[in-house]
């Protein structure tokens, strides 16, 4: 009977909705206003009005369910028949007494009792606002998104929409890889408000916001407030910019310690500002914040004319994360932003210590991320922090000009609901792990072919190691990009580039001649130790490869040298 029942609904559609009890709902209201939380509520009792007929009457409704909820349906039969889990049939005491006539009081009971432990997994997450201990499993997590987003009015039962963004989607699959979620985040005039009719997707970034300053404390970095951007870390930087200049109008210089890095430039023009180029200095083999160089500018511009120092903490060898202690003493002393790109550097807790230490000891505006780097999700995001100037965070929030994509909150509330807080603990320690592996490894291979490794302490990501030994060492690139070897660079020593009208010398390398070519790589969040095996496979293959080809070359140059000898002697 209870295989008939089945079968039957496969047939039908259903629409599930947020599965909580009254205390669920009142907790929700921490997070979103009131009226939108009863309006799902409503749209939930609706549902439970759709389980209760089917399992009273055992008949097909007269109107078909859409494809969501059959989906959402048969994932909780599946839970709950399978008692495998966390998930079970969202039905209130009279429907579980319902199912009764179905299958034997004692499974019903038993699903009864995972449903509970379910309810209590919601509550804690809504409660607490952090991340759970152990990481949800997938089959947990979509259920989840699918109860939010029917809390979305363009996923109602009965709604009638006749606005011009009513949340419609054509394609299925397209619905399908939104989890339905369609309306985006915020609201014209500000990215972080709520969304009338969009409770769901307005709990959902919200939720999202507390797990992801959860993360960050793991990480080392006890931010007080954050906004995740729909932008990528360049974007975000501009915005942030622009968000400052607000505050401070006339101001149109920004100091930059160089960083070849295009986007990083470019973020600066896209705000209306111009960047002044503090180049590095050489210490020993690293690349260093000049401090003197910085302060003089400072004094030459004058202090109203400046708007921040935008600082770099993650970057690859032998440049070294500036000084952000010493650059956030400056500008507390100057009264001067001080806005940190930590593009990558959520995954190394020394450069969490690193920028918590610049904090306590003097000025940080702003702290900028990318998620894709950070979390290990699509690019499309990125996270602004502050430590305690969330009046900011305000302000980029209402700059933001219209609603944003919701895809990059989606991906990174499933990325941390899946690892949990122990798993994203156990990634950040492996990597630091692999990083001193990974470098005493490549000490050793530079050595073994009369390389050696660079002296960049200061670097708790990336290393680097000459290339003095070989000829044409800037050619082995082809090499590593034919072998699938992705991320490791070959810096050349001479290149020019102009970039935004600017030009630089020795492009690359940050700074303008390092005295010589160079590879680095980086021990980044969520590096493997079989990717580092293989990494150096490829690296003896390529190095052979590389001699072979060298040696053919000479040999075919000197017959053609012989070969035009032997003409004119001839002629």
């Amino acid at each position: 009977t209870f295989l008939n029942e089945l079968t039957l609904t496969i047939c039908l559609s259903v629409r599930n909705n947020f599965d909580m009890d009254a205390e669920l709902f009142d907790l929700a209201k921490q997070f979103i206003p009131k009226g939108y939380v009863d309006q799902a509520a409503q749209s939930k009792n609706q549902r439970q009005k759709l389980y209760r007929n089917l399992l009273q009457h055992k008949k097909l409704p007269e109107t078909g369910w859409d494809d969501l909820t059959i989906e959402t349906f048969l994932n909780e039969l599946t839970l709950t028949i399978c008692l495998s889990v966390r998930n079970n049939f969202d039905m209130d005491a009279e429907l579980f007494d319902l199912a009764k006539q179905f299958i034997p009081k004692g499974y019903v009971d038993q699903a009864a009792q995972s449903k509970n432990q379910r309810q209590k997994l919601y509550r804690n997450l809504l409660q607490h606002k952090k991340l759970p201990e152990t990481g949800w499993d997938d089959l947990t997590i979509e259920t989840f998104l699918n109860e939010l987003t029917m809390m979305d009015s363009n996923n109602f039962l009965e709604n009638v929409g006749l606005g011009e963004r009513e949340g419609r989607v054509y394609s299925s699959l397209v619905a399908k890889r939104n989890y339905q979620f369609s309306h985006g985040i915020g609201k014209s005039g500000d990215i972080l408000a709520d969304q009338p009719k969009a409770p769901g997707s307005s709990l959902l970034q919200k939720l999202t916001h507390h797990l992801a300053l959860d993360a960050f404390r793991i990480a080392g970095l006890r931010a007080t407030s954050c906004i995740i951007l729909p932008c990528a870390t360049g974007l975000s930087i501009t915005m942030t910019l622009l968000a400052l200049k607000s505050q401070k109008p006339d101001a149109k210089y920004v100091l930059w310690p160089r960083i070849d890095q295009k986007t990083c430039l470019k973020c600066i023009i896209t705000a209306g500002l111009i960047p002044i180029v503090i180049e590095n200095i050489k210490e020993g083999d690293e690349l260093r914040t000049d401090m003197t160089t910085m302060e003089n500018r400072m004094k030459e511009i004058g202090i109203p004319n400046i708007l921040c120092v935008l600082a770099t903490t993650s970057c690859f060898a032998p440049r070294t994360p500036d000084k952000v202690v010493d650059i956030a003493k400056l500008c507390k002393e100057n009264n001067v932003f001080h806005v940190i790109n930590n593009a990558y550097g959520v995954g190394s807790y020394k450069i969490s210590e690193m920028i918590s230490d610049a904090h306590r000891m003097g000025r940080i505006d702003a702290i900028i991320q990318s998620t894709d780097k950070n979390f290990m999700v699509p690019v499309g995001t990125a996270i602004v922090v502050s430590l305690g100037k969330d009046d900011l965070i305000n302000r980029i929030s209402t700059l933001y000009p219209g609603r944003g994509s919701s895809s990059g909150i989606i991906d990174l509330f499933i990325t941390l609901m899946s690892m949990g807080s122990r798993g994203y603990k156990a990634l950040l320690d492996e990597r630091k792990a692999i990083f001193v592996e990974f470098r005493d490894q490549m000490k050793n291979f530079a050595e073994k072919i009369g390389e050696r490794l660079l002296e960049t302490k200061n670097n708790p990501i990336s290393f680097a190691m000459t290339l003095d030994t070989f000829e044409d060492p800037m050619s082995l690139a082809g090499y590593f990009f034919a072998r699938q070897v992705s991320g490791s660079r070959i810096v050349p020593r001479h290149e020019k580039k102009t970039i935004c009208g600017i030009e630089f010398q020795g492009y690359g390398s940050h700074v303008t001649d390092y005295g010589s070519i160079y590879l680095n790589a980086a021990a980044s969040f969520g590096i493997t130790r079989e990717e580092v095996k293989i990494f150096f496979q490829r690296f003896e293959k390529i190095i052979k490869a590389h001699k072979k080809d060298r040696e053919k070359a000479k040999s075919k140059s000197s017959d053609v040298q012989l070969e035009s000898q032997l003409e004119k002697h001839s002629t």
